[in-house]
């Protein structure tokens, strides 16, 4: 492995939520960050649309691209194609001009869209939305760029999971938030899986790959073992709650039936609500992955549990209410 720590890391997209994580754990490390918003005196302007805008990256050993958009409601869907892809071509394409020859990429596991259980990095490709089909082909020009000096560059793609921790506004969130409001109901029979990813794992990972060798590094990120609805539930009750058990509890079949009403008052509305069939179908859903990152020797910092507790405790027991937080799915 790599070990030059002189290394000019620079990081694309680093004021979101896994950025500011990854951002505060290479502190000691030769680091710019360059991100479209909330820049402070220390970051850099880029935006991944516009190539005129990265020529910043000359000079970079490590170019880790964190920038996307992700969210189930963005509009035009477009802006999927012209952010995720045409931005992966960009980088791509200005990596080669300054021969920067390590890309660290985040894509994700929706490219697999509703997988079998414990798909691993050799799952075939079954997106079902724009998220999931611009995440896969910006893995491909990723692959090509790799493809064109093999004995040179080195390519990390990194497909975490879906990732929860202090200040995310995302799925995870929302869900916690809905059990320690009380207006949570358990649909279905709460057995089915969640594969997870606490954010500070991840950015661990993340600097953790900065020494792999040259080559092509695909890995799912996962926090193991899987946790059940049921016990996500339960846990979040007792420390929160000082509850047992999941409490209410409506077969699925009610659940979807509610799904298909709220998308019908949404498209009638032109509004957005936090319920859909789709979500409902996510939640019931067993939704888990497996990984081979094992093979790196990477240990984890937290275990799933102690990053759930980590969150319960900041969102919602301590007082965190002047600090940052972040909108995603």
């Amino acid at each position: 492995m790599d070990k030059n720590i002189n290394k000019k890391i620079s990081v694309i997209g680093g004021n979101g939520f896994l950025g500011s994580e990854l951002l505060s754990v290479m502190r000691d490390k030769n680091i710019k960050n360059f991100d479209v918003n909330n820049l402070t005196e220390e970051d850099s302007y880029l935006d991944v649309e516009n190539i005129d805008s990265m020529d910043q990256l000359d000079g970079s050993s490590v170019v880790i691209n964190l920038a996307a958009i992700h969210r189930d409601d963005v509009r035009p869907i477009s802006r999927y194609d012209e952010v995720n892809v045409n931005g992966a071509k960009n980088v791509c394409d200005i990596c080669e001009k300054y021969n920067i020859n390590k890309i660290i990429f985040t894509s994700s596991v929706a490219i697999y869209g509703f997988a079998p259980p414990n798909t691993d990095e050799s799952g075939m490709p079954n997106y079902f939305n724009d998220y999931g089909r611009t995440k896969y082909e910006a893995e491909e020009i990723y692959k090509k760029w790799y493809l064109k000096d093999t004995l040179n560059r080195s390519l990390v793609i990194i497909r975490p999971t879906v990732i929860f921790g202090e200040g995310n506004r995302g799925n995870v969130y929302n869900l916690l938030n809905s059990i320690c409001s009380n207006k949570f109901l358990m649909i279905g029979s709460g057995k089915n899986k969640k594969s997870m990813a606490y954010v500070k794992n991840v950015a661990a990972f993340i600097r953790y790959s900065i020494d792999f060798d040259q080559g092509i590094h695909i890995y799912n990120y996962i926090d193991k073992p899987d946790i059940d609805m049921n016990t996500l539930v339960s846990l979040t009750r007792s420390k929160v709650m000082k509850k047992k058990g999941v409490g209410l509890r409506i077969p699925y079949f009610i659940g979807v039936l509610f799904g298909h009403l709220i998308d019908i008052f949404s498209k009638i509305m032109s509004k957005n609500f936090p319920i859909s069939y789709i979500r409902v179908k996510k939640f019931a859903s067993t939704t888990q992955f497996n990984t081979s990152i094992s093979k790196t020797r990477f240990q984890a910092p937290y275990s799933l549990e102690e990053g759930l507790i980590n969150t319960l405790n900041y969102e919602f027991l301590d007082d965190n209410k002047d600090k940052q937080v972040f909108f995603t799915e």
